[in-house]
């Protein structure tokens, strides 16, 4: 169990928020759970979640891998950014209600400038999909996403 609310070690809020928790927090990897609920923002008519949000469902396992990092540090949790994957492969077209899925994200590859890559694996009743995501946390996050002025010529 974590020792801190995924609302703490997320930079989502509300129904953005889609794990549960982390059941588990190492040097290299995290392990985190969510149940699916019928009324959440991406369910369809059946309760279910899409299939393609594991994607989503890995980078946030990443995000809480990043912000248990933070807290440990007693640094704040910054933004990070998914830059995507090669090849997501799932068994089923949906997760459905009420399925209990877990998430266990190992990192693989950091470097100094804050480029990462993970190699994820979410299951469930049923359910296996694997993902090799690629990130990036740029070191000073603030100055990254601050707009710079533009030049103007005479």
């Amino acid at each position: 169990m974590s020792l801190w609310p995924i609302a703490e070690l997320l930079p989502h809020a509300g129904d953005m928020i889609l794990l549960d928790e982390v059941l588990r927090y190492g040097e290299e990897d995290v392990e985190t759970r969510l149940q699916v609920r019928p009324a959440g923002l991406f369910n369809q008519a059946d309760g279910s979640l899409p299939a393609w949000l594991g994607v989503e469902l890995m980078a946030q396992s990443i995000a809480a891998y990043a912000g248990c990092q933070a807290r440990q540090a007693g640094a704040p949790v910054e933004l990070g950014f998914l830059l995507g994957t090669r090849s997501f492969q799932c068994n089923v077209e949906r997760f459905p209600a009420g399925a209990e899925l877990h998430i266990h994200a190992t990192r693989t590859l950091q470097d100094d400038n804050g480029m990462g890559v993970f190699e994820c694996r979410l299951s469930g009743p049923g359910i296996e999909a694997f993902a090799r995501l690629n990130v990036f946390r740029p070191p000073q996050v603030a100055s990254y996403l601050a707009e710079q002025p533009q030049e103007t010529t005479p």
